[in-house]
């Protein structure tokens, strides 16, 4: 009976993968139409219209709505990546070359690839090419600068002259300088760009980049980027570089912290994920894949800014404060200034626990042994 039972589970699961064969099928159609009409990949007023309407259905029927949105929360994840594949609409296609310095690099390859698919001419400029930086600039209608952050000043500076028309970019994690510095090389357009995501993406659909306008129009630019399914947040570069402080360089500062912690406690790392629940198994996940990468990157952000050493000291002297409260042994004193916290965060507390119970689940879902 059982056998029986689990023969009839595997012809729906054969049915599931045929279903969904034909579902991507018909999302690379739905690519090519949206690239030929100048359509975003990612449409989040038809994403939310569809996986309410689903959610209904799936009540009606009887079944949980929240595992119908994860599935197709999934299938949509991979759809937006077979959609990258069809590229999108090119909006200046007279604007000549685009060259992406640095463009070998993890990075600025992702952004090469998608200038490429978008029907752009694409031009990679390494520092071994930099002896014929003239010639592979010439003619260029934008450069986009995808180097070190402690190599940026430096890489702007000898840029030789570019097109007056041609829009000077960098990707870089602080802005207030680079800005600065291309506004001072270049007379042209000027545009400050800062993806919140590394080159492991998936997709750029959904993704978040941060922008600082420098000097002429560059709307062309930003409207490119959210045909690619990019978020793209106005910021101006002062208010940037101080919110980086607390997004990047002191949660990469804890990391790193926490990380020299555990291995100068000696800490056994298999025995703790052994032992941990779902949640910490995700705080040390994200301890752990800060070391899988580049050090001399995330030095750099820590770095970068001078402000950046100030907040973490502040921080130092908080953690001092709460050490403190903890030796004093004062209860009350530390569920009072619990609350205090947790009235800062007002709803959104709530929302990051709604949040934080979805990734618990899927973490749960890929968990072995």
């Amino acid at each position: 009976m059982l056998e029986e039972l689990r023969g009839q589970i595997d012809q729906l699961d054969q049915q599931l993968l045929t279903l969904l064969e034909q579902r991507l099928a018909l999302v690379r159609e739905v690519g090519e139409v949206k690239r030929e009409q100048g359509l975003p990949i990612y449409a989040p007023d038809r994403e939310a219209s569809m996986l309410a309407q689903r959610r209904a259905e799936a009540e009606d029927r009887g079944l949980n709505p929240d595992l119908i949105e994860d599935i197709l929360r999934r299938c949509m994840r991979e759809s937006y990546q077979q959609e990258v594949g069809a590229g999108s609409k090119c909006l200046r296609p007279g604007l000549g070359k685009v060259v992406v310095v640095g463009g070998a690099g993890r990075l600025g390859h992702r952004f090469v690839q998608y200038f490429q698919a978008s029907g752009y001419e694409v031009t990679v400029l390494e520092k071994d090419d930099w002896p014929r930086a003239e010639a592979l600039l010439a003619g260029a209608g934008l450069v986009v600068l995808s180097v070190p952050i402690d190599q940026t000043l430096a890489v702007i500076e000898a840029l030789p002259p570019l097109p007056e028309g041609c829009t000077l970019v960098d990707l870089t994690s602080t802005k207030v300088g680079p800005l600065a510095a291309m506004l001072a090389k270049h007379p042209g357009p000027v545009l400050g760009l800062h993806p919140m995501f590394g080159p492991d993406v998936s997709s750029f659909a959904k993704e978040v980049v941060l922008y600082c306008q420098g000097r002429g129009d560059n709307q062309w630019l930003v409207e490119q980027m959210m045909l690619w399914g990019v978020k793209m947040v106005a910021v101006e570069a002062a208010e940037h570089d101080g919110a980086m402080g607390f997004i990047q360089a002191l949660r990469h500062f804890t990391s790193l912290a926490y990380g020299i912690h555990l291995m100068e406690e000696g800490a056994d790392i298999p025995a703790l994920l052994t032992m941990s629940s779902p949640i910490y198994r995700l705080e040390l996940a994200m301890v752990g894949r800060l070391f899988a990468q580049s050090p001399e990157l995330y030095a750099d952000i820590i770095l970068s800014n001078g402000s950046h050493l100030e907040l973490i000291r502040r921080f130092q002297l908080r953690l001092a404060k709460v050490t403190e409260l903890l030796e004093s042994r004062d209860k009350a004193a530390l569920v009072a200034r619990f609350k205090e916290v947790a009235a800062f965060f007002g709803p959104r507390a709530q929302e990051f626990l709604r949040e934080s119970r979805l990734l618990l689940a899927q973490s749960k879902d890929s968990r072995r042994g």
